[in-house]
C-alpha cells in the first residue's frame, strides 16, 4: 500500500497574519479557501507545497474544537497530519481492527477518507484519504479543490518532506504510528525514531519546548535558501539559517 504525506494542517489565531507570513517567506500561494469548514466554526485556506498541501485553519467563534486546542497547546501549532493511501478499503480495516474511533467518515465518488480520534492515535489528528489518480505524484486532492496546479510555486521552496511529532516518549509516540500505518520503526539521521512513507518521514521526537504531545515541526525542501532565509528574517520569522518559525511551527530547512 503506498501512502504519501499529502497534507499537513496547522492551527492559528490570527489567519490573515498567518497567510502572510507564509507567502512571504516561502514565495507560496493561496489555491483553496474551503467554506465547508464553516459549519466547525472555522475558516481556512490552502497552499501548495510543490505536490503535497499546508493547510491553515482558524477559529470564527467561541466554543470551536479548534479554539480549546489553541488553549491546550498555549498558542498557534500544528493540529493534522493527511496521509494518501492507495487502499483505504485495508485501511479503514486495518483501523477498525484496532480498535481505534473514528472522528469523521466521509465517502464521495472521487475521494474516500478517515479521520482518527487523535486519543486513540495521538500526537496530532491522522487522516488517511484515497483520491482519484492517487498512482500521479502530481494526481487530483480533493481539499484543496480542481484548481490547485495554477498556484504552485516552486522558485523558493520544493515540497514539505517531514512532520516532527514531539512527545515526552517518542518511542511509545512511534510505536503506536507504527502499527497504524503498518510501516517500520527506523533510526533516523538525528537518533530520532522515523517512519518512512513514499514521500516524506515523520520523525518522533522529545518534548523540549513544554507545549506537550503535539505536530511541533516540518521538514521544508528548498530551492533558494538564501531567499527564503532573507525573507524570514524581514518577517521576524527566522531562528537560525535551518530554522524558521511560523503559526508556532519549527520549519527546518533542508
Amino acid at each position: 500500500m503506498r501512502l504519501r504525506m499529502r497534507q499537513i494542517c496547522l492551527l492559528a489565531h490570527d489567519l490573515d497574519q498567518v497567510e502572510s507570513d507564509l507567502t512571504a517567506v516561502f514565495g507560496t500561494r493561496v489555491c483553496r479557501r474551503d467554506p465547508g469548514v464553516g459549519k466547525y466554526g472555522l475558516h481556512n485556506f490552502l497552499m501548495p507545497f510543490g505536490n503535497n498541501f499546508l493547510e491553515v485553519v482558524s477559529p470564527l467563534e467561541e466554543g470551536t474544537t479548534g479554539g480549546r486546542f489553541l488553549e491546550r497547546r498555549g498558542g498557534d501549532g500544528g493540529y493534522m497530519v493527511i496521509m494518501q493511501t492507495s487502499d483505504i478499503a485495508e485501511a479503514r480495516k486495518r483501523v477498525g481492527d484496532l480498535g481505534i474511533r473514528l472522528v469523521m467518515d466521509g465517502v464521495r465518488e472521487d475521494t474516500d477518507g478517515i479521520q482518527l480520534h487523535p486519543k486513540d492515535v495521538p500526537g496530532a489528528i491522522a487522516e488517511l484519504r484515497w483520491n482519484e489518480g492517487d498512482d500521479d505524484d502530481a494526481g487530483p486532492w480533493w481539499p484543496a479543490g480542481p484548481d490547485w496546479k495554477p498556484a504552485v510555486r516552486t522558485h523558493m521552496i520544493k515540497a514539505l518532506v517531514a512532520a516532527e511529532l514531539q512527545s515526552s516518549d517518542p518511542a511509545a509516540l512511534a510505536a503506536r504510528w507504527s502499527e497504524l500505518l503498518v510501516k517500520p520503526v527506523e533510526e533516523g539521521d538525528s537518533g530520532a525514531p522515523t517512519i518512512a512513507l513514499a514521500d516524506a518521514t515523520i520523525r518522533f521526537v522529545e518534548d523540549e519546548d513544554g507545549r506537550g504531545m503535539g505536530l511541533g515541526g516540518l521538514d521544508v525542501a528548498v530551492s533558494d535558501r538564501a531567499a527564503v532565509l532573507a525573507a524570514a528574517d524581514a518577517r521576524g520569522c527566522l531562528e537560525s539559517n535551518e530554522l524558521i518559525r511560523v503559526c508556532g511551527v519549527r520549519f527546518r530547512l533542508v
